[in-house]
Parts: C-alpha cells; sequence; structure tokens
C-alpha cells in the first residue's frame, strides 16, 4: 500500500515506533527511522528492513527492495530536527509520511512531580512532534499523499493518575493533530492522532504486577494489545486508502476508554 513512499518514524527502533516502521516498510516503504537511544537497535532494525523485499505484482520472483536509515536525534533540540531532517532529504529526496512517536515518561504524584520531570516530558513528547511537523511540513506538502500520524494515548483523553506531564502532552498532542489537520487540508496532507492503550512494550513490561494485574480487568478484551496492532493501523492511516480522514483520533485499547 505504500509503495515508493517514504516514512519519517520517530522513536522507531523498538516497541511500537519499531513495529509501525517494520509493518510500512512491509507495505514498500522507505523508512528513514529517527532514535535517541540505542544504537545498537536502530542498527537492527534498518538490517532487518534493508533485507527485506517488497512483492510489487507481476512475476512473483521479483521483489522491490527497501531501504532504511537511522539517524540519531533529540527531537526536542530544534536545531537537531533541522540537521537531521536536512540529512534524510538528502539521503531520500522527499518525505511523504511522518510519524511522532518518540516519547518519554517521568511518572510521579503532581504534589511530588519536580518541574524538570514535567518540562522533559513535554519537551519530548509535545514539542518534537511540532519541531518534526514545522520543518518537514513544506516537504510533505509536495507530495501526493502527505501523511501525519501522531501517537498519542488514551492518559491524554481521560487522564492518569501520576501522569500529569504525560497526560497533559498527550492531550496537547491532540489539539495540535487537528490543528494541522486544519491547516494542510488545502494541501490534500492528512493528519490523525492513534491513541493507544496499554501495549506490551519495555515501557509497560518496567510496570509493577499490580498495574499490569488492573490493566487485565480494566480492558474489557481482558489483555494488553500488541505494537503491531497499532502498527497495522498507522500503515493503514498512511495509505491511500484513508485519504478521507483527518483530524482523527482513534483508540486502540481494547475498550478501556469508551
Amino acid at each position: 500500500m505504500l509503495n515508493n513512499k517514504t516514512a519519517v518514524i520517530t522513536g522507531g527502533a523498538k516497541g511500537i515506533g519499531k513495529a509501525i516502521s517494520l509493518k510500512m516498510a512491509e507495505q514498500g516503504a522507505n523508512i528513514a527511522l529517527i532514535y535517541s537511544g540505542s544504537e545498537e537497535a536502530a542498527r537492527e532494525v534498518c538490517e532487518t528492513i534493508n533485507h527485506m523485499g517488497v512483492q510489487t505484482g507481476g512475476q512473483p520472483d521479483i521483489k522491490t527492495a527497501v531501504k532504511a536509515i537511522a539517524y540519531r536525534c533529540n527531537v526536542a533540540d530544534y536545531e537537531q530536527v533541522k540537521a537531521t531532517c536536512q540529512a534524510i532529504l538528502a539521503d531520500f529526496g522527499t518525505v511523504d509520511i511522518l510519524v511522532n512517536n518518540a516519547g518519554i515518561t517521568k511518572d510521579n504524584l503532581i504534589l511530588r512531580m519536580t518541574e524538570k520531570e514535567f518540562d522533559d516530558v513535554l519537551d519530548v513528547n509535545l514539542k518534537g512532534s511540532f519541531n518534526m511537523i514545522q520543518v518537514l511540513s513544506k516537504t510533505i506538502m509536495r507530495s501526493p499523499a502527505g501523511r501525519i500520524i501522531n501517537i498519542a494515548s488514551v492518559s491524554g483523553i481521560m487522564g492518569n493518575p501520576g501522569q500529569a506531564n504525560y497526560s497533559a502532552a498527550k492531550a496537547g498532542l491532540i489539539g495540535l493533530t487537528k490543528t494541522v489537520a486544519k491547516e494542510l487540508a488545502p494541501r490534500k496532507v492528512t493528519a490523525n492522532v492513534i491513541a493507544p492503550g496499554f501495549i506490551q512494550t519495555d515501557m509497560t513490561e518496567k510496570l509493577p504486577q499490580s498495574v499490569k494485574d488492573y490493566a487485565n480487568t480494566a480492558v474489557p478484551l481482558k489483555r494488553m494489545g500488541t505494537p503491531e496492532e497499532v502498527a497495522n493501523l498507522a500503515a493503514f492511516l498512511a495509505s491511500d486508502q484513508a485519504a478521507f480522514i483527518t483530524g482523527e483520533v482513534i483508540k486502540v485499547d481494547g475498550g478501556m476508554c469508551m
């Protein structure tokens, strides 16, 4: 569904971002993977994609190769984002799809939360998405099918104790996305939000067992979701099949936030 398109995916080396990188590559997209942590994890994802062949029709034994390159970048730093996006455009020539997935948590009750804990989470989760959109929007507007997909959270919809910073950032990301959707619609660019619930990632693996048990009882489907289930939706929203969907917030949460 994404043949000959180029996708920039922040936080693309692990968890949901890794699943989205692999899924979009399977659908034919070249991947510019942005990471800030493990270079080894980012390299492994790129190696997997670079050995991938995408069936494009015609002869069944003929497959088109897709390309992936990893870039280290702190998306909260505007100058780093500008330099990284310049490198991406030099390597790929264009960008059609932007997935803002990079995010951190620094949980604490609001009475104990430090100013740095609050600022750090908003800088990465909200300002980082703004930085990427602001720098790449002109390029994406030149695409015949520009797509912006922001990964928020059900915490940004219903709040969550101990996550005043994270919930505020994800709620802000929803507002940012709706504004971007309205501003870029005349250029046929869509912007949508995916709001995952409890998803099996390294982040949720570190949660106390009591929280995991709560997740299994609070979710009507009685389980956590998988990164691949989020990636399936991201690939659909990036495709031509979703050309008339914009400004939406779509939950992937097993019915937890109805």
